[in-house]
């Protein structure tokens, strides 16, 4: 994993890190990229845009981030 600072390039590929480990464990946000506000401040300090998404996605990655035996209760 790379180091992240405040670059919108590093910031981009934060996401793309992001939107490949999601990718692998088959859930999928549309709307994830970087928030253009934050881009905008000086210095830029990029928050990353998670966005919305389905209840069957939520339910993803709430499993996806439990350990094993919490996620089976």
């Amino acid at each position: 994993m790379k180091a992240i600072s405040g670059t919108a390039g590093t910031a981009q590929e934060a996401v793309a890190e992001l939107r490949e480990a999601l990718a692998r464990a088959g859930i999928t946000l549309p709307s994830l990229g970087l928030d253009v506000v934050t881009l905008a401040a000086e210095p830029p300090r990029p928050l990353v845009e998670l966005g919305c998404c389905t209840v069957e996605t939520a339910r993803l990655l709430a499993a996806a981030v439990l350990p094993r035996e919490e996620s089976r209760s």
